[in-house]
């Protein structure tokens, strides 16, 4: 029986995946780092100190940190979320069905804390969860299952209790090794789209989501 409900962030709750891209290109690009979108697909899902850590193996680069080219990255992420920042479709209701049907709800996210609050104060969502946490306080980020084993933890709800709601296939591959159930809503033009079909659900969009779909998961 399904007790709580945990979503991700970026991609699902917010189109923010741009906003990841857009920041990247311009700090990567800066340090003469050619990106691409494959390359963006690849990382996504990830927290940023593991893409940046990934795109530092593949072409390494002199006289900036490592830490200051992720700060770098995330100050501009926040930027743009709190200039362009806008829900998409189905979050608001969706949130608001589950807290009606007195599901518990999460959020986990592999963003930074601070990213997390913007966009959660630029939407207006904070109001919908009892838990929010990131993966920036776990040893290891997504595929990793422990974002989500924790955030369950924190809901007093057992991972068999929890299905996850994602976009990305580092997220759907995170909520299933931590022994839940997942529904997946990824990018409509996706490259790897065809291989979400190992989450429980796929869905469009939320806005095709109904509480009763939990049955037949």
């Amino acid at each position: 029986m399904i007790k709580a409900v945990i979503f991700d962030m970026d991609g699902l709750l917010i189109n923010s995946e741009p906003f990841w891209q857009e920041s990247e290109a311009k700090v990567f690009n800066s340090l003469g780092l050619d990106v691409n979108k494959k390359m963006f697909e690849q990382f996504m899902g990830k927290r940023i100190d593991e893409v940046v850590e990934g795109m530092y193996k593949m072409t390494p680069w002199n006289h900036v940190s490592k830490e200051k080219v992720a700060e770098d990255i995330v100050e501009n992420v926040i930027r743009l979320v709190l200039e362009q920042g806008e829900c998409l479709a189905g979050v608001t209701k969706t949130l608001k069905d589950l807290k009606k049907a007195s599901f518990k709800i999460g959020l986990a996210s592999s963003s930074r804390m601070k990213i997390i609050s913007a966009v959660l104060d630029k939407l207006q969502l904070r109001e919908y969860f009892e838990v929010i946490h990131s993966a920036e306080f776990e040893k290891y980020g997504k595929p990793h299952p422990q974002v989500f084993i924790s955030t369950a933890d924190m809901l007093g709800i057992h991972p068999s209790e929890c299905v996850v709601f994602e976009d990305s296939l580092n997220g759907v591959i995170s909520a299933l090794a931590a022994g839940m159930k997942c529904i997946a809503v990824p990018e409509k033009n996706a490259f790897n789209r065809n291989k979400f079909i190992i989450s429980n659900k796929v869905l469009d969009s939320l806005n095709d989501f109904e509480i009763v779909q939990f049955t037949n998961l």
